[in-house]
């Protein structure tokens, strides 16, 4: 079965430990992760507004971290398709221009109200919640959970007994994933 593609929206990128997630995910080869520049200068935006005390040159370092871990993530060329599309929120149009030109399958988002299905049935594309996307996976391959454990040994600043880190990914609005990972807690 071939690897998917997909865009993360600018939503998914933004709390660290489900970017961190998603990003473990993708390194185990479960998918083929793609974003743009302007996905990544939303999320930082966002971040900022949210987290003044954060210093830009931090999220930037993050951003250039990205870019290198997961080779050809950014979607480039996918301006002059913007114009000819049409969504509930006109900003998000973006995303799924780079989807199209992309060649994603998918755009996971938290904001799922503002991807048409219909539009994006148009373009052969699906729009998931993170939940869902994560959780597929869960059910799927056992990668998935050597990923999970992964990120969560990784954590150092603070560390995260398997409860906390559970307990974050609650936080997210990640019910099915923390459901597929109590499971395996034992494994974390």
């Amino acid at each position: 079965m071939p690897t998917p593609t997909v865009i993360l929206d600018a939503c998914v990128l933004y709390p660290a430990p489900l970017r961190d997630l998603l990003l473990w995910l993708a390194l185990s080869g479960l998918y083929r992760p793609r974003w743009t520049a302007m996905i990544h200068e939303e999320w930082m935006r966002s971040l900022l507004k949210e987290r003044p005390d954060l210093a830009r040159d931090r999220l930037e370092r993050t951003r250039d971290l990205m870019d290198k871990a997961v080779p050809d993530c950014l979607v480039a060329g996918y301006e002059g398709l913007i114009a000819g599309l049409s969504l509930p929120d006109p900003d998000d149009c973006h995303v799924l221009a780079a989807a199209i030109h992309g060649g994603a399958e998918t755009i996971v988002t938290y904001n799922l109200s503002d991807f048409s299905a219909d539009t994006l049935s148009a373009h052969g594309i699906q729009a998931q919640h993170p939940d869902e996307f994560i959780a597929h996976f869960l059910d799927t391959d056992a990668a998935a959970c050597t990923a999970a454990r992964k990120q969560r040994e990784s954590l150092r600043n603070p560390p995260k007994t398997v409860e906390e880190y559970l307990a974050t990914l609650a936080g997210l609005s990640l019910p099915r994933t923390v459901v597929g990972l109590t499971v395996f807690s034992g494994l974390l």
